[in-house]
C-alpha cells in the first residue's frame, strides 16, 4: 500500500471559474459527486481524507525567522499559480490505482453537468527512511 495525494486546482479544462460563480444547482451536482466518490473510497478502505479549501481571498501565508513577530500576509496571492481548489489522500495498492481515482476526480461534474477535465496532480507521499 502506498499513500498518494490527489491535488485539484482551478485551473485546464473546460472550466477554470471558482464554484462561487456557478449556479447553485451545478454546484450542489459537483459536491454530491465528490462526497459519492469519497464515500465509495472510505467503504473501500482507500479514503485516509479529502477536503475542498477555502477560496484563496481567505488564504493567509506567514513566515517567521523563529525570534521576532510572524508576518502575515492576507490573499489572493496572484503570483501563485494555479489555485489550490482541494484534495484527497488515499492510500491504495498500486500507482495505477491513483491513477484511476484521479481519472474519476478530473471528470466531476461541472456548470450544466459538463465534465470539468481539469488536470489533477498525483504524488505519492514521501515515507521517512
Amino acid at each position: 500500500m502506498a499513500k498518494y495525494l490527489l491535488i485539484q486546482n482551478y485551473e485546464g479544462g473546460v472550466c477554470s471559474e471558482p464554484m462561487g460563480t456557478w449556479d447553485p444547482a451545478d454546484v450542489r451536482t459537483h459536491i454530491e459527486f465528490q462526497q459519492a466518490l469519497n464515500d465509495e473510497l472510505a467503504a473501500s478502505g482507500e479514503l485516509v481524507d479529502a477536503q475542498g479549501v477555502a477560496a484563496p481571498e481567505q488564504a493567509k501565508r506567514v513566515t517567521s525567522d523563529g525570534g521576532g513577530a510572524p508576518v502575515v500576509r492576507t490573499g489572493p496571492f496572484p503570483e501563485s499559480s494555479p489555485l489550490l481548489a482541494g484534495y484527497r489522500i488515499v492510500d491504495v495498492d498500486s500507482e495505477a490505482r491513483a491513477l484511476q481515482i484521479a481519472a474519476r476526480t478530473s471528470a466531476a461534474p461541472g456548470p450544466a453537468g459538463v465534465p470539468l477535465q481539469q488536470p489533477i496532480e498525483v504524488r505519492q507521499v514521501m515515507v521517512a527512511p
